[in-house]
């Protein structure tokens, strides 16, 4: 995917919108900036809030990495964002096999030509109580694994306190601080070589998890729970938001899950609430 100048021009002009209003609403500390490789890759942060990908976004950007997320192919429907979207060159992701391994060419090109792909491996916003990351979809693995690319692990927290998971309005007063952490990029040289089945990729995924937890529980200062949380065994979806029994969107250990879109191991396992 190459880069033109339609697709820069737009970047400059949302990053213009966009970098004023996260800098007005949170104070910004960034950790490991040292740590991004100086060619292409893939990020992979934790995802606990919809402005989750304008935090990434923003620190990226402003390593001179134009940053391209795997976003739900609904969202390039939507009137202006679908634009943008579209304009920045965003990869849409589909929820089919063929779709999704298209999804995965375009990622591939992007990152051969040295750009940052950001894959959320939870595939949408934690479910966890305490905003820990969940279990992981085998997207970022997958690539990795199938293409050498390194998966960079990021971490932040405080962007919650801005926009909390799944509310319909900012808390600006007082003013919050975002901390991104980047890590080193994840290990996988134990899986070069073995068959990509479901146990090897959940196993590099488990990798990758740990190594995303491993920062949280550092910017946090506390301990993350012993057992990661998985939806399925609380009878949630794995994609989209989930319902209260009262209607309300939460995060309570027994609700039940609804889906609205999202991505397939199959496919990216990313699903970007929306874009830098």
């Amino acid at each position: 995917m190459k880069e033109t100048a339609k697709s820069h021009i737009t970047f400059v002009v949302v990053a213009g919108i966009v970098r004023p209003v996260m800098n007005l609403l949170m104070r910004k500390e960034w950790l490991g900036l040292e740590k991004l490789p100086a060619g292409g890759f893939i990020a992979a942060p934790n995802h606990c809030t919809e402005i989750d990908p304008l935090v990434v976004g923003h620190l990226l950007y402003n390593q001179n990495r134009m940053p391209r997320f795997l976003a739900k192919a609904g969202l390039f429907k939507v009137p202006v964002l679908g634009f943008v979207l579209r304009a920045t060159k965003q990869v849409p992701v589909e929820r089919s096999t063929s779709g999704a391994n298209r999804s995965l060419q375009i990622a591939r090109e992007v990152v051969d030509q040295g750009g940052a792909i950001i894959i959320y491996p939870e595939g949408t916003l934690t479910r966890d109580p305490g905003l820990w990351p969940m279990r992981g979809h085998t997207g970022a693995a997958r690539m990795a694994l199938e293409t050498g690319i390194p998966v960079v692990p990021m971490a932040h927290w405080g962007a919650h306190e801005v926009l909390p998971r799944y509310a319909k309005r900012l808390h600006i007063l007082p003013r919050k601080t975002s901390r991104l952490i980047v890590g080193d990029p994840v290990d996988l040289r134990a899986f070069e070589g073995r068959p990509l089945d479901k146990a090897t990729l959940t196993e590099a995924t488990n990798v990758i998890m740990d190594a995303i937890t491993e920062l949280l529980a550092t910017l946090r200062g506390e301990q993350p729970p012993l057992v990661r949380w998985d939806p399925s065994a609380h009878n949630q979806s794995t994609h989209g938001r989930f319902i209260e029994p009262g209607g309300k969107a939460g995060g309570r250990a027994s609700d039940a899950g609804t889906s609205d879109a999202g991505t397939s191991d199959a496919g990216t396992a990313a699903d970007a609430d929306g874009s830098a």
